[in-house]
C-alpha cells in the first residue's frame, strides 16, 4: 500500500538491525510504534496489554531481523502481521487464565470455544481493517471518511474533494475493495516470540524518545 516503507528502506533497515545498530531500532520504533500499539489495542481492548505487546514486538524485531523477507512484502506489513498474531495469542492466553481463575479446568465447552473463536475473528478482522484504512493511499482514505463517517453521498464527496463524480465513485469502489480483504485474510502462521516480563526493561515511550532495549539476546 502507498504508505508502506519503500522496499529499499526496508532492506536497508533490515541490514542495519542485523548489524546491531541501536539507532536503527529507534528509527523503526518511531515509524511503527503507533501502528503496533493501535493494532494490539484493537485486538485486546486493554491499554496495559497493548503496551506489553508493543515491547515484545520490538524486542522480536531486534532479535530476529533475518526473519523478514522483503520479497514477501513491506516491512510495515510484516510488523503488522507479527503484532496481530501475538495479540491474538495473548487474547487466547488471557481467556485461558480467566477460565482457570473461575475454576474451569481442562478444555472449555464447545459453546465457549466457539465464542472465543468468534471474538478472535472479529478482533483480528477489525485490527486488519484499521491497518488497511491507515495504510491505503490518502485519496482513497479521504473518500471513505467522507462517505462513511460524515455520511456524504458520492456527489457531495466529489464536491468536497474537488474531483469528478466518476473519480469519487472510483475511489470509493477501490477503498471498499481494499477493506473487503480484511474479512478474507488467512490465519497468520505461528511466529516465535520471546516473552518479556511485565515491568522489565522495555518501557513504552512516546515517539522520538529512546527506544526500548531488547532485554534478551543481543545487547545494545
Amino acid at each position: 500500500m502507498a504508505q508502506d516503507a519503500p522496499p529499499r528502506w526496508d532492506r536497508r533497515m533490515q541490514q542495519r538491525l542485523a548489524r546491531g545498530e541501536a539507532a536503527a531500532l529507534g528509527e523503526l520504533y518511531d515509524r511503527f510504534a503507533s501502528l503496533v500499539h493501535s493494532l494490539a489495542y484493537r485486538v485486546l481492548d486493554d491499554e496495559a496489554a497493548a503496551d506489553r505487546i508493543t515491547r515484545e514486538v520490538f524486542a522480536y524485531l531486534w532479535e530476529h531481523p533475518d526473519s523478514y523477507d522483503p520479497k514477501q512484502g513491506s516491512l510495515r506489513s510484516w510488523v503488522a502481521g507479527i503484532t496481530r498474531h501475538h495479540a491474538v495469542q495473548r487474547l487466547r492466553q488471557t481467556e485461558a487464565d480467566s477460565a482457570r481463575d473461575r475454576g474451569e479446568e481442562g478444555p472449555g465447552s464447545a459453546e465457549s470455544e466457539r465464542e472465543l473463536e468468534r471474538r478472535i475473528r472479529e478482533a483480528s478482522t477489525a485490527a486488519r481493517a484499521d491497518y488497511i484504512v491507515t495504510s491505503m493511499p490518502a485519496p482513497l482514505r479521504e473518500a471513505l471518511e467522507l462517505a462513511y463517517f460524515q455520511r456524504r453521498d458520492y456527489r457531495q464527496t466529489a464536491a468536497d474533494l474537488g474531483v469528478t463524480e466518476d473519480e469519487a465513485r472510483r475511489r470509493l469502489r477501490l477503498g471498499l475493495q481494499l477493506l473487503s480483504t480484511a474479512h478474507n485474510h488467512q490465519a497468520l502462521p505461528a511466529v516465535p516470540m520471546r516473552r518479556v516480563p511485565h515491568g522489565g526493561p522495555h518501557t513504552p515511550r512516546p515517539p522520538h524518545s529512546t527506544p526500548p532495549g531488547p532485554g534478551h539476546g543481543r545487547s545494545l
